[in-house]
């Protein structure tokens, strides 16, 4: 089969890799229709992560079921179908949570180098029952592709903030996951959402959401909007040095910072006397993807939730190294980039 692998920073190129075999008799192997460029998958290409030469990149998908194991119970050969982006063991009482970051084994993630990369032709997925989910009635290819993460993460990200009823949050960062965190914002009936990014085009798209978008220069209007107080919570989709500093300190004293940014591995100067004399609370969160799937699609079908545009540019596979080039640009009109296999 071909898949995207990356070898050295800033290059990404198609190459022939092994068809995959059924991880076990629980297993499945999908078709992949869709895959999109995650903002963890430029990590690699920017050159923030090691490599393990060639890595498969890719952890969100949507495809069809070609294979299963005698186990699998809920899915069938011909199932359309979306691909949770990280993994658990599936039997374990951290997986029974339905949150595969309590996975007593170690969570996993598609396209990390322990499992295979879901920008491929196929994908052996373990533990079919656990990580797969139907295409649900009504919901389009692009926003099946937000539920194997982006959307999840962003939810997870808000409802994790503790934003008080009718209260304020701020959202630092508006790719894709910071977007999500916006409508999940809206969705979950936040009283006050400030966007905060440096890219014009980006704020532009979600002042179309009703919110009130600010350059980071400008974070003073967050505090004279708030009496002088702050935010109540923060919602950090960046997790740069330079957000997590903003956030912990332009939060109100008793709020909640919500990382769900990804950080480089440098170590990060954290300001402890800070928080702790200002009592802040700060969280990170990795998708707990499976449990949160059930309320966030009854959320878009009843209309609350709105994941529409943020999906941006559809290329063919054949053109990943084109495609890596426009989402690591992060420009104003590029903000997700799915790869088309069929």
């Amino acid at each position: 089969m071909r898949s995207v692998v990356i070898d050295n920073p800033g290059a990404v190129r198609i190459d022939v890799t092994p068809d995959p075999v059924l991880p076990d008799s629980a297993g499945a192997i999908v078709a992949i229709e869709s895959s999109a460029i995650c903002g963890s998958d430029l990590h690699f290409f920017d050159g923030d992560y090691p490599l393990v030469s060639p890595l498969a990149l890719g952890h969100e998908a949507v495809g069809t079921v070609v294979e299963v194991g005698a186990d699998v119970a809920n899915h069938r050969v011909g199932d359309r179908v979306l691909v949770s982006s990280v993994s658990g063991c599936g039997q374990c009482a951290g997986c029974a949570t339905l949150d595969p970051t309590r996975c007593v084994r170690g969570l996993v993630i598609f396209g990390g180098g322990l499992l295979g990369g879901a920008q491929s032709e196929l994908l052996a997925v373990p533990a079919a029952d656990f990580h797969l989910l139907a295409v649900p009635d009504a919901v389009d290819t692009d926003t099946a592709l937000l539920l194997t993460d982006n959307l999840v993460t962003g939810w997870a990200g808000v409802a994790r903030a503790d934003v008080p009823e009718g209260g304020s949050v701020i959202v630092f960062g508006l790719g894709a996951v910071g977007l999500c965190a916006v409508r999940s914002a809206l969705a979950q009936g936040v009283g006050t959402v400030f966007a905060v990014d440096p890219v014009r085009g980006r704020r532009a798209r979600a002042a179309a959401d009703r919110v009130i978008t600010l350059d980071p220069a400008d974070l003073g209007a967050v505090t004279e909007a708030t009496g002088g107080v702050g935010p109540d919570s923060v919602v950090d989709a960046v997790a740069s040095d330079a957000t997590l500093n903003a956030g912990l300190t332009c939060v109100r004293a008793g709020g909640t910072v919500s990382v769900i940014g990804v950080h480089d591995l440098n170590p990060y100067p954290f300001p402890a006397t800070m928080c702790l004399v200002r009592s802040v609370t700060l969280r990170s969160t990795t998708a707990p993807v499976q449990q949160l799937w059930p309320t966030i699609v009854d959320e878009m079908q009843s209309g609350r939730l709105d994941t529409s545009g943020i999906v941006t540019h559809h290329l063919p596979f054949d053109e990943a190294p084109r495609a890596y080039e426009l989402a690591a640009a992060r420009s104003a009109d590029c903000v997700k980039v799915a790869l088309e296999l069929s």
